[in-house]
């Protein structure tokens, strides 16, 4: 097994890690292979498209109702007729309301939140202010002194965030994915209107950005991490048992090139399992990204110092693997959906966030469909392994340290060859009670054949009447015969 072929089977193109529509952004699995800018454009031009198709169909039918009314009422008198009218334009209006609700969600969060709701947004709501605890009380000071840098820009931002997250608040049984549009358009226009309205510089901008995305997600985390409108429990139950049932796969499998002999190594390694762990204890998007940075970055100086030259791309994605295998964090595709849903989409289009981010999803979809073919092992061995009947044998330099006895060494060595033969025994026992079955079912087979041969074809011997005579006896009846021979002597 070569080194070359098992880098083959975990080998993913930088190129698959961009957007599909070549624009040069990261894209992400759960948006199609799409950026964050172009899955939008997608999304909502598929949705305009159902909403005009929609709105066609609602036309047609409404035309044939008039049609089968109107031949079939055109006798009846004026009463008839305006009752008809009044029942048109109640649906109509009906029609018209539905059709105005879809397309809020698609146009600018500032001209989707009613003026009745910015009225209302001056003051909190007594529900949302019993939510409060003491972090969010923090995070809203911070962010108040941090606004206050901006003068009048960091005013009407502070604003715009109490309008938000009063409209989120009636729009709380809304689909997660309507809320998610509704908070990416949020960020998409108060980030235009910071740099096109106020001037701030692109560098002020992101970090203004950064401040307003901790303000209204540590408000909103408990609403829209894992609702129950999802099915994001479900999948986390999924991914947390596959890796479970994954716990078998060694670093030699994976061709991870990272020594966890050497103790600096191993601290790395141990640094970038609680850094992916501790993503599901933090609120904030950019937190939760924070943590898959830091993993990778240990992960980085981990395969650096092992082979003393910097790491590649086609070494990083294996280790991340073995790192999310090791780990097996909590609830990971609840966190990776809550990034993806609710994260400033700059983020994860660019930078060495998204560029992480991008790898620790293409992780999670190899887990997802890891077989034989990929580790290089048969599809026997595979399935004892995933079974739990067997496991990989280790080498001594896995098991033992340099100072341990030889004897011991041997020891076990010996107590491993015996396991062997053990089940080598075992195999022949039952491979020959199998042959023995299988003789005893051919005589079986065979001496059933032969009886139905001889009860189909059965075997009939005459018996001669007449006795059949001696050759040398004398024969009175037949005279032609010549008399029995006579010994004759010679005189010597």
């Amino acid at each position: 097994m070569s080194l070359k072929s098992e880098r083959r089977a975990i080998h993913v193109d930088q190129s698959e890690l961009l957007c599909k529509k070549g624009c040069g952004y990261y894209g992400n699995p759960a948006w199609q292979g799409f950026c964050s800018k172009c899955w939008r454009e997608e999304y909502q031009k598929a949705r305009q498209k159902q909403i005009q198709e929609d709105w066609e169909l609602a036309e047609r039918l409404q035309r044939e109702e008039e049609e089968a009314y109107a031949s079939s009422q055109g006798a009846q008198g004026g009463q008839t007729s305006l009752g008809f009218t009044k029942f048109e334009e109640k649906k109509s209006n009906e029609k018209t309301r539905k059709v105005t609700t879809v397309k809020k969600f698609f146009t600018a969060s500032s001209k989707s939140v009613p003026k009745k709701d910015m009225k209302e947004a001056k003051a909190p709501s007594p529900s949302l202010t019993r939510q409060y605890s003491l972090e969010t009380d923090r995070v809203s000071k911070d962010f108040i002194e941090f606004l206050k840098t901006y003068h009048k820009a960091g005013h009407d931002v502070y604003k715009q965030c109490k309008v938000f997250l009063e409209a989120v608040h009636h729009k709380k049984e809304s689909n997660i994915d309507e809320l998610s549009e509704f908070t990416q358009d949020f960020y998409q226009n108060t980030a235009d209107k910071l740099q096109m309205y106020w001037k701030v510089p692109p560098n002020k901008v992101e970090e203004a950005m950064d401040q307003i995305e901790k303000f209204i997600m540590t408000r909103l985390y408990k609403h829209v991490f894992c609702p129950e409108t999802t099915d994001d429990e479900k999948k986390d139950l999924t991914v947390q048992k596959r890796i479970r049932a994954l716990h078998w796969v060694t670093l030699q499998m994976l061709c991870v090139p990272v020594n966890e002999d050497i103790p600096e190594v191993t601290d790395m390694v141990v640094k970038a399992i609680t850094d992916i762990i501790e993503m599901d204890s933090k609120r904030i998007p950019r937190d939760k990204l924070a943590c898959i940075t830091g993993c990778s970055k240990q992960i980085f100086n981990a395969i650096r110092t092992t082979k003393n030259e910097p790491a590649s791309a086609d070494d990083f994605l294996p280790t991340l693997i073995y790192i999310v295998l090791k780990a097996n964090p909590p609830r990971l595709q609840s966190n990776i959906q809550y990034i993806t849903r609710f994260c400033n989409p700059s983020r994860l289009m660019t930078g060495e966030d998204g560029y992480y981010f991008t790898n620790l999803c293409c992780a999670i979809a190899f887990i997802e469909k890891l077989d034989a073919q990929s580790l290089n092992l048969s599809e026997e061995e595979f399935s004892r392994y995933m079974s739990g009947q067997a496991s990989p044998k280790k080498q001594d330099s896995d098991i033992w340290d340099a100072d341990t006895c030889p004897g011991v060494k041997q020891m076990h060595r010996n107590l491993d060859l015996l396991s062997q033969l053990s089940e080598r025994q075992e195999r022949i026992v039952t491979e020959a009670k199998k042959l023995e079955k299988d003789l005893i079912d051919w005589t079986e087979d065979v001496t059933r054949e032969v009886q139905d041969i001889v009860e189909k074809y059965p075997l009939h011997i005459k018996a001669n009447s007449q006795a059949l005579a001696s050759i040398d006896s004398e024969n009175v009846e037949d005279d032609r015969l010549p008399p029995p021979l006579q010994p004759q002597v010679y005189a010597g």
